[in-house]
């Protein structure tokens, strides 16, 4: 079925199911159980024209961390192996997005070194309970699991709830930039021959 992944993940806090098919046309079904996160991911798969489907129970009454990471972990695994030998991949995706007065920038590659570098304002608002601290917890068990260097720049806004949106949109346009097939490569983009 192509570049396409199936990861579920059950644990005492979380159930987890993400089904990604990369060379898709947006098509989306999320349930995270946080309109907010399901907001944000939709944002995800809608701009890297992925096929997402993403159905979390989680312990939201003891937290919304676990559910968040263990999306991030999940989508992440999805990835990789979609992904596999990675032969092919352009590897490297950027992209700027604004959102009315905020404007977001996100720079990653599929180096499997993983890092996660977020800059910019910050703030104290949680638009719908699902704040900064949140947003970085995904993002760092994302580019952990899918052995992503993501630097995440919010560069400037006011409102909250638009400064994520863009950084999560920027993310999708990156991704899908990054995982596209290059037709001139015929094997991994590294000089070491593996990533």
């Amino acid at each position: 079925m192509g570049r396409s992944a199936l990861i579920e993940r059950n644990t005492k806090e979380t159930k987890i199911k993400v089904d990604l098919a990369l060379d898709g046309q947006g098509r989306l079904d999320i349930d995270t159980g946080l309109g907010f996160f399901d907001h944000m991911l939709t944002h995800v798969g809608f701009h890297g024209f992925f096929d997402l489907k993403v159905k979390a129970i989680g312990d939201l009454e003891v937290d919304q961390h676990h559910t968040v990471e263990d999306v991030g972990i999940c989508l992440g695994q999805a990835f990789v192996r979609a992904l596999g030998d990675k032969k092919g991949i352009a590897r490297y995706g950027h992209a700027f997005v604004p959102m009315d007065e905020a404007l977001a920038r996100v720079v990653l590659d599929f180096s499997n070194r993983p890092i996660v570098v977020v800059t910019g304002v910050k703030f104290p608002g949680e638009p719908g309970g699902f704040g900064l601290q949140l947003a970085k917890e995904f993002w760092r068990a994302f580019a952990l699991h899918a052995g992503v260097t993501l630097h995440i720049d919010l560069c400037y806004g006011e409102n909250d709830h638009h400064i994520l949106e863009a950084a999560f949109k920027a993310l999708g346009r990156a991704l899908d930039q990054a995982v596209s097939l290059d037709p001139r490569s015929k094997g991994v983009a590294s000089t070491k021959g593996v990533l």
